[in-house]
This record gives C-alpha cells, sequence and structure tokens, in this order.
C-alpha cells in the first residue's frame, strides 16, 4: 500500500496514516572523512545552522576541520566525473 498504513481492521472503522521516511542527520564525525560541499552552503551554513549535503548525499553540519580527515572516496569519485569549469581567455 506505499507510504499509507491502514489502521484498525475493516470491521471496526479504519483510518488511513501517511508515515514518513525517518531522514537522520549526524555531526559528520562518524567516518571522519571530509566532503565536497559547495563553498556558499558551506558559509550558510556557518550563519544560519542548516545542513549541508556532500555530492556524496550525506547531511551534516560542519564542525570539524577537513583538513583533519582523509576525502570520502565516494565524494572524490562524482567530483572526478564532473566536467571542469571553462576557463577565461
Amino acid at each position: 500500500m506505499g507510504i499509507f498504513k491502514r489502521a484498525g481492521n475493516e470491521t471496526e472503522g479504519s483510518t488511513d496514516l501517511l508515515t514518513r521516511p525517518v531522514l537522520e542527520e549526524d555531526d559528520g564525525g562518524h567516518d571522519r572523512f571530509s566532503h565536497y560541499v559547495k563553498k556558499e552552503k558551506i558559509v550558510e551554513s556557518a550563519m544560519t545552522g542548516k545542513t549541508v549535503r556532500a555530492l556524496c548525499g550525506k547531511k551534516w553540519i560542519p564542525s570539524r576541520d577537513p583538513e583533519k580527515y582523509p576525502i570520502c572516496p565516494t565524494c572524490k569519485e562524482i567530483y572526478a566525473g564532473l566536467k571542469p569549469a571553462p576557463e577565461d581567455s
């Protein structure tokens, strides 16, 4: 039945419940990798406290020095596959 679940049984009057997936966010430290994120999103996060999303899909609020950790292999692979920006002549 998809995201809807039927509560109760058919004889006792039933209702439909809409369930939402649980999105987990963390502090970015569990995997100990640096991730690729747009610079403007990092600045926005620092000012507003909003989460950022890395190329690999990870969501978190940046709070650690990325220089201390290796680069996320998934982010690195995705970044390598992106088209290079056109150079100014």
